[in-house]
């Protein structure tokens, strides 16, 4: 299918046209300017095929105009979009949404499937917190009526006394799989690593805007069991658990390790949650500190045919596993987020060499886009993939990739924490080859090869988080400092959740 024709200012910016000035920072000024000028319109290509086709369902479907509600029929990406719209000083989009959130009936949902606890938090409820923070703080102003922002925090209450039975268990692991509008759940036995320990920094900060204790003890007495693991087996080593806890008993069911999906925002959150309120939440760094310093001793893996590159294996009952996910590439930005706060260069160091193997992945294929899954184990090369091993050091196990946005990610705190230029030169070629690939139809859509120019045929999903995490980082990358971006110096007065929303951080 043919990608539709671009705006004349996003494909000037795109072919990397630079008014020529003599002064080469006034030079990369002007051009990171126009980048970031680029993403804005790329935002809005989105938004308004999302809002002509989709809104306000939940996420669009491009190739053919229609759309679904598989996340609550909530609006998902609208309340995805609200951060970064605001963000990018995008005021006819912000007002929109906010008009929105009003109308949103977090009691019940549409939807016959169940609603994910950890899906939600992060989505949703991170979202509305997000754009509060910003509306009451750095970008106060930019919407119509100020009287509307406090809404947000209303409806963000409201969403959060939805979820907050979910809880209701013998050990306070929640339920993930939740029937809504029956206050039920799927009967799960067990929670995973991640969806219990995504939970805290939403619902703590929840309680400190609302003076509401309530919201931060369900989630902290759940994130409990992870920050003291039984049996002990199931933490092999310091800091690195497995990854399944059975609900009624908080007990871990496995020593399965990984960054991987399913557990990769538990370690994520360790450090962020340390952000957020140092004073209160020493105990979270210092079990980061051991979960990284025990990744470096032990995960740590470099391919036999390019020792240069850095990956993260798995820990499985005592054997290691060469595989990882695109997903994974979040964890450079975490451990150079944590080296700039705790004033480790190490930290920093590691995380540096994360980033740059995870955006190898990137320029190793045809699309100029990493691979959903991928493998570096030598016994297991498929003989159609021996050269790109060779020359890659890594295969391709699932060639799709679905708008994530980890890898961005990462180049973003690589930038922001060196100041490096290139970082911000990757990023850019991130974008591009993603814009260039997936533009389809009304939007924006998932491939399904990597490997193929093209990306051999799209699976018509524009995801929420493209509006709340590829395009905010494609465009912070490119912006100018602000209270909301990450600082080098570690002093920090937001965090971003896993879904790329900033939150103000305590105090």
């Amino acid at each position: 299918m043919r990608v539709p024709s671009l705006p004349f200012s996003l494909t000037l910016a795109l072919a990397g046209h630079v008014t020529a000035l003599p002064d080469l920072s006034k030079r990369q000024d002007a051009q990171a300017s126009q980048r970031a000028e680029a993403v804005k319109e790329a935002f809005q290509i989105a938004w308004n095929g999302y809002k002509q086709y989709a809104f306000p369902h939940d996420q669009l479907h491009p190739v053919d105009n229609t759309y679904d509600d598989g996340l609550g029929g909530w609006g998902a990406s609208a309340i995805d979009a609200f951060s970064t719209a605001i963000i990018m000083g995008n005021a006819e989009v912000a007002n929109e949404i906010l008009d929105f959130i009003p109308t949103i009936n977090f009691k019940n949902t549409t939807s016959t499937s169940t609603i994910s606890l950890f899906e939600t938090t992060i989505r949703y409820l991170g979202g509305l917190l997000a754009s509060y923070d910003l509306l009451k703080g750095p970008v106060s102003g930019l919407v119509n009526d100020e009287q509307k922002v406090e809404t947000i925090l209303s409806q963000a209450k409201t969403l959060a006394d939805t979820l907050k039975y979910a809880f209701d268990t013998p050990s306070g692991i929640p339920y993930n799989n939740l029937y809504i509008n029956s206050k039920g759940n799927d009967g799960s036995t067990t929670n995973g690593l991640a969806t219990i320990g995504t939970l805290i920094l939403e619902w703590t900060h929840l309680s400190d805007l609302t003076g509401d204790d309530e919201y931060a003890n369900l989630s902290q007495k759940a994130e409990s069991y992870l920050l003291n693991p039984q049996p002990a087996w199931a933490q092999p080593f310091p800091g690195l658990v497995g990854t399944n806890v059975a609900i009624n008993t908080g007990l871990f069911q496995d020593d399965l390790v990984t960054w991987n999906g399913g557990d990769d925002s538990f370690y994520e959150y360790l450090i962020k949650f340390f952000v957020y309120s140092p004073s209160r939440f020493s105990e979270y760094r210092d079990r980061w500190v051991a979960a990284a310093e025990s990744t470096i001793a032990h995960l740590a893996s470099s391919p036999s045919t390019r020792p240069d590159l850095t990956f993260l294996s798995v820990y499985n009952n005592g054997t290691y596993q060469l595989y990882s996910e695109h997903l994974t590439g979040f964890a450079g930005g975490n451990f150079l987020l944590a080296g700039s706060v705790l004033g480790r260069q190490d930290f920093i160091d590691f995380g540096l060499r994360l980033v740059a193997a995870w955006y190898d992945t990137y320029n190793s294929t045809a699309t100029g886009i990493g691979p959903e899954e991928f493998s570096w184990d030598p016994n297991s090369v498929p003989a159609d993939q021996e050269t790109l091993f060779k020359e890659a050091g890594f295969y391709i196990t699932a060639s799709n990739y679905v708008l994530r946005p980890e890898v961005i990610e990462s180049i973003y705190y690589a930038y922001r924490i060196t100041g490096d230029q290139k970082y911000r030169d990757w990023a850019w070629n991130a974008f591009v080859a993603i814009n260039s690939t997936t533009h389809v139809g009304s939007g924006y859509s998932g491939i399904n090869n990597v490997n193929v120019a093209g990306g051999a045929g799209f699976d018509n999903v524009q995801e929420s988080f493209l509006f709340a995490e590829v395009l905010k980082y494609s465009y912070l990358i490119q912006a100018d400092d602000a209270e909301y971006q990450v600082q080098a110096n570690g002093k920090n007065s937001f965090v971003f959740n896993t879904e790329a929303h900033p939150l103000k951080v305590a105090g």
